[in-house]
């Protein structure tokens, strides 16, 4: 089984999807207490149903969902089969995918990461996370691939994780931050595309003053920022003001627990989505 090839470039597809459906990407996190409060099994067959369900609720209500791959990984080939049962629903409904994998190798390792979350192996969604901290040029097998197959690419950037500033705030022998020489490196993948181009980064929404205090210019990145952080986890108009600035008509915010926890009902859960989507909205234009 394969997945079969989108129709044009992901940015592109992603512009349209965000102006028909707003600027949400809802989670598909299959985890064991939510899973219990949808009243499923914690196995693969729960997971199949959770995120099966999810897609068919919210495809052609909000511009796409991100299923998180370690929940259906968990339960070994199964739970994999699962994944891909959904990614396939997703693409039989028109309705945008990142698989939220965050992988990252070097060499051959990255060309199998590569192929299976970028190329045409049923793993691979409209995008994928990867993590840039072997380098950004360890990120090439998967930057080429997707573009060849018009998918898109979201590197891990400035993450609202309190470790992360270890290492994503230290600078190099040039005085550049590592954040900012992976915003920057974007970008020089981003140049000339339009709407915007298909390599994005994470930026949770959370990290406060991060992004100006290193120096990051996100509006030159020219891509989608997904933003994890809106919603359950508390970020605010203003957060978004200061994380983001005149970039925020690139931001893709990303909320799971918001939608979520409305299931198991698919009404529910459309509701959900749609207030979210409206507060992000209205969030990203004050």
């Amino acid at each position: 089984m394969t997945a079969g090839r989108p129709a044009g470039r992901f940015g592109a597809r992603l512009a349209e999807a965000v102006t028909a459906h707003g600027p949400l990407c809802a989670g598909i996190d299959p985890h064991a207490p939510l899973l219990a409060a949808w009243g499923l099994t914690d196995d693969a067959a729960g997971v199949e149903r959770f995120g099966r369900t999810v897609v068919a609720a919210l495809a052609g209500h909000v511009a796409c969902v991100k299923p998180q791959a370690a929940f259906f990984e968990r339960h070994g080939s199964r739970g994999v089969a699962a994944l891909e049962r959904v990614l396939a629903d997703a693409r039989e409904a028109g309705l945008l995918t990142i698989v939220d994998a965050k992988r990252g190798d070097i060499g051959s390792t990255m060309d199998g990461y590569a192929e299976a979350f970028a190329g045409d192996s049923p793993l691979a969604g409209d995008a994928v996370t990867v993590s840039p901290y072997l380098g950004f040029g360890s990120l090439r097998p998967v930057l080429d691939l997707a573009a060849a197959t018009g998918r898109g690419v979201f590197v891990l950037a400035l993450t609202s994780n309190p470790e992360g500033a270890g290492v994503q705030h230290a600078t190099g022998p040039d005085g550049r931050a590592v954040a900012r020489v992976v915003a920057e490196s974007a970008a020089a993948e981003n140049a000339g595309a339009e709407p915007f181009g298909d390599v994005g980064l994470v930026v949770g929404a959370t990290v406060g003053s991060a992004v100006r205090d290193l120096g990051i210019d996100l509006d030159a990145v020219n891509g989608p920022l997904l933003a994890p952080g809106v919603g359950a986890q508390g970020a605010t108009a203003e957060d978004l003001r200061q994380v983001f600035g005149d970039a925020r008509r690139l931001v893709l915010a990303a909320s799971s627990r918001e939608v979520l926890r409305a299931g198991p009902e698919p009404v529910a859960l459309r509701d959900a989505a749609r207030r979210s989507a409206d507060a992000v909205r209205a969030a990203l234009s004050a």
